[in-house]
């Protein structure tokens, strides 16, 4: 990896120029984001011309030329050659800091909930194993006084021996909602099992890492929703982004997808085409109108478009009857 120094960098980078003698180009990055931040921020710098141009057309464009390998080199070959004779590659831009930072913290939420999915599945795999009836009782998805008691009861003797009007002043100690409920419930689940099961103890202390482990994802997603609320309201544009259903959260993932600017697609149907909203026809000779999904664009726009509908879906107005008793009937003449 060669150390990134700002006058190796713009020297290298500016050897590639545009043959039609429209636009001088600065630099050609595969990645918009990530790894060659710093490189474009030092472009940027000095008024270099940057130009993207996607992994999926140079892996395509490679096989054009000589050689079946794949080298680094190789790749800087084609990807310098496709810049000097393509005149279809869009600008890259150097990101706002406000987009920029929902961006990163976006992305951090989704690994964070990632991490949590992944920990409720092996938790209720866990607890299927030794105390079937527990796993069946709780929706730890969405229950945290579920979380809560298996971090102290979780076999069903444990339980049974608490008692439920101890496990519900526990629960309410710990300032649990549905203390009432969740210590009735986990009770009633104890009193269905007397068998132990083999290695039982090891897999309680599994569970009780596994709820830890939700609990503290729990609390970090809480403080990540509240920074990506917080940052979304010092955008210019914040009215207009919360009216979108799904409020901040949705609101942040645009910003981070579309960089806050969105006179860089030009058109309202170049923006469809990028989120994967319009289709791509496939039409040859007589056939025309074969529409098809297409195949390149940005997975993050059509998420958010995609959940801001379903938002949309799920706070709209119950339509009213629509049956054929409640229909107006026609005036006998």
């Amino acid at each position: 990896m060669t150390p990134l120094g700002a006058p190796w960098q713009v020297t290298r980078y500016s050897v590639v120029s545009d043959p039609w003698g429209e636009r001088p180009t600065g630099g050609v990055p595969d990645l918009n984001h990530g790894g060659p931040a710093l490189l474009i921020a030092i472009l940027v710098a000095h008024g270099q011309n940057i130009l993207y141009i996607p992994g999926r057309i140079v892996h395509h464009a490679s096989k054009l030329y000589r050689c079946e390998g794949k080298t680094d080199a190789k790749d800087a070959a084609v990807i310098a050659d496709q810049a000097r004779m393509r005149r279809d590659l869009q600008p890259l831009r150097a990101g706002a800091e406000i987009s920029t930072g929902l961006r990163i913290l976006t992305a951090r939420r989704a690994d964070k909930s990632a991490d949590r999915v992944r920990a409720i599945n092996r938790l209720q795999a866990q607890l299927l194993e030794y105390f079937p009836a527990l796993e069946r009782a709780f929706d730890y998805s969405r229950s945290k006084a579920a979380a809560l008691l298996l971090t102290k009861h979780r076999t069903p003797g444990g339980i049974r021996r608490t008692g439920q009007t101890r496990l519900h002043a526990w629960l309410k100690k710990h300032v649990a909602r549905s203390s009432t409920a969740v210590a009735t419930a986990a009770v009633e689940a104890a009193k269905s099992q007397h068998t132990t099961v083999p290695a039982q103890h090891l897999g309680e202390l599994i569970v009780a890492a596994l709820a830890q482990e939700i609990i503290i994802l729990n609390k970090e997603l809480a403080e990540l929703d509240a920074l990506i609320s917080e940052k979304v309201t010092e955008h210019r544009h914040t009215r207009t982004l919360l009216s979108m259903p799904g409020g901040p959260a949705l609101a942040a993932e645009f910003l981070g997808a579309t960089g806050g600017d969105l006179t860089v697609f030009e058109t309202a149907d170049r923006f469809a085409g990028v989120a994967g909203l319009a289709p791509a026809p496939r039409d040859s000779g007589r056939i025309t109108g074969n529409h098809h999904r297409p195949r390149r664009y940005d997975r993050r726009l059509l998420r958010v478009f995609y959940l801001s509908g379903l938002s949309a879906l799920k706070a709209a107005p119950s339509p009213g009857p629509t049956t054929t008793e409640n229909a107006p009937k026609a005036k006998p003449t």
